[in-house]
Order: structure tokens, then sequence, then C-alpha cells
């Protein structure tokens, strides 16, 4: 087996979707932060606190898609929190994303030391099962890659077409586009503007708690500290690959994730005479080189980190 023929293998892109289903959803989350012009860095944490937060629901005797929800409202309230202080209040909202990454991830670490002082391992749970789509399952190479994945997986793909129909058919879709460009046209249409942008917060933040959902109950078992890994800073550069379209941005996940699934097996066959870290690096530079072809021609949304007071112009 060489590196080309890896390319051509089933178990390679069913990998590669499920590592892009956690970022699938977080990116999503950015996006609709964005289009309101709300910069959202508390990413990281809000996956952290989505990842614990439906683990442990489960974990103490809620079923798994309850879980999925108390992950997702769980989010939301750090969207709130976030949006509160970086919209009505106009704080830097660099500033205060880093804040709300630290406290999240704070808070979740103490209450995981709360719940469970004397464990040594983290607890399992039972996680979502692979499911089988009939006849579609059968397809070679594309039924292995998208057809015998988790409910989680399938509903990150329903997602991007719902978020993207909102976002382009429908009038609160129209007004969130037009908040992140143009608050001051929002207002004038009788739309109260914070509001709106809170919301998005929102909303946003319960699809980033979704995507740390999917780690504890889709991907693995169990809660570990810094499962997230980084992954929500990829998501914020996913959109901006994206050029701030849900379809793009999906097709940039699967693209890193591809890369990642490509360099675990370049390991195997290279890891004796090349150190890992040069395979670990690969993913990261193969996404650098496409976020800066993608993202000269990307329009981003002209309101983006502008606070925005009723009656200003």
């Amino acid at each position: 087996m060489d590196g080309i023929s890896i390319i051509f293998e089933a178990s390679l892109w069913a990998a590669a979707i499920r590592i892009a289903s956690p970022l699938i959803f977080a990116t999503l989350g950015e996006l609709i932060c964005e289009r309101a012009g709300v910069l959202n860095l508390g990413i990281e944490g809000i996956m952290t606190v989505g990842a614990f937060a439906g683990w442990v629901a489960v974990y103490h005797g809620a079923d798994l898609w309850t879980g999925v929800a108390v992950a997702a409202l769980a989010g939301a309230a750090f969207g709130l929190l976030h949006g509160f202080l970086t919209v009505p209040l106009g704080l830097s909202q660099h500033v205060t994303g880093i804040g709300i990454t630290l406290l999240a991830t704070s808070l979740t670490y103490y209450a995981y030391r709360i719940a469970f002082p004397e464990v040594t391992s983290p607890p399992k749970i039972q996680t979502f099962a692979p499911l089988e789509v009939p006849v579609l399952s059968q397809i070679p190479i594309l039924g292995d890659a998208l057809f015998r994945q988790t409910p989680l997986t399938y509903l990150a793909f329903v997602a991007v077409i719902v978020v993207a129909y909102v976002l382009y058919r429908t009038p609160i879709g129209l007004a969130v586009r037009t908040v992140g460009e143009n608050p001051a046209a929002v207002e004038a249409q009788g739309i109260d503007v914070t509001w709106l942008r809170v919301g998005a917060v929102a909303v946003g933040s319960a699809f980033m708690a979704l995507g740390g959902a999917f780690l504890t109950m889709s991907a693995f078992n169990s809660f570990y500290f810094d499962m997230v890994n980084g992954r929500g800073w990829i998501c914020i550069a996913l959109v901006v690959f994206g050029s701030w379209r849900p379809g793009k941005a999906l097709l940039g996940a699967i693209l890193f994730a591809a890369f990642d699934a490509y360099q675990l097996r370049l390991q195997q066959l290279a890891g004796a005479y090349l150190p890992y870290q040069l395979f670990l690096m690969l993913p990261y530079i193969l996404s650098i080189l496409a976020l800066i072809a993608m993202s000269r021609r990307a329009g981003y949304p002209r309101a983006l980190m502008i606070p925005y007071r009723k009656g200003e112009r």
C-alpha cells in the first residue's frame, strides 16, 4: 500500500466524515455568530461545556437525545453571556471571547472534579451506535463514508441544509445577514438589533456545544480534559475558508478532516523513517495554504466586531 492508494480507501473517507462532524457543528455555530456581526472566540470553551454537559447528563440517566439537548442548552447559556457582554455593553469581542473560553473550560473542569472526586479514570457511557442507511450504505466507498455513521453525523449534515435555508430563504435569515452588514438598516425596519444579535450568538453557541457533545457521545464514550484540543480555533478558520457560507464551510471541514485522517495513515507507512510530529503538522499546513488561497476572495460581514448603539449612524 502506498500514499496514493490510501486516498481511494473507503475507510479513509469514513474516518474523515467522523472527524469532520464536530467541526461542522462548531463551524456552523461560529458562522451564525459572525453573520450577525459578533466574533465568538468562546468557541473552544463552549465546545468543552457541551462535551461535558451532554456526557454527564447521560451518565446520570438521561437518554442520548436528552443529553444532546442539555449540551445545546449549556452552550446557549454561555452564548447569552457572551452576547450580553459584547452587544448591549459593547465590550471587546476578542477579550470577552477569550474570557468565555477560560471561564467555560475552568468551570467544566471544576464541575468534573466535584462530580467525580474519587475517580481515577473517566466513567464511560453508552454512545450513539452507527446507523446504516438501507441501500445507500451499499454504494462503493460513498456508502461506507456517508451512510454508516452515527445519528449525530447525519444531524450535522442536516444542520448545514437547515442553516443555509434559514439564512438565504427566510426573513429571519435575511435579518441576521443584514445585521452583520448594516445594522442601521435592520433598525430602520423596526427590528431590535440587540436582541437579534444576542439571539444569533445564543443559537450559534448551541451549535458549538453540539460539536463538543459529539466527542463524548459519538466519537468517544468518556469526557477527558483537553479533548476539544484546539478544534474550536480550527472552526474559526473554516468560517473564513468557507467565505461565511454554510456549504463552503462544510467542504472546508471535510477537507481538513481528510488531511487529518490521511496523516494518521501516513504515519503507519513512514513512521519508522520520519518523526511523527511531521505528520501531525500536515493537516494544519495544508489547511493554512488552502485558507490563504480562499480568503483572498472572501467577503466578510462588514459590521463584524463593530458595536452598534441604537440611534447611532
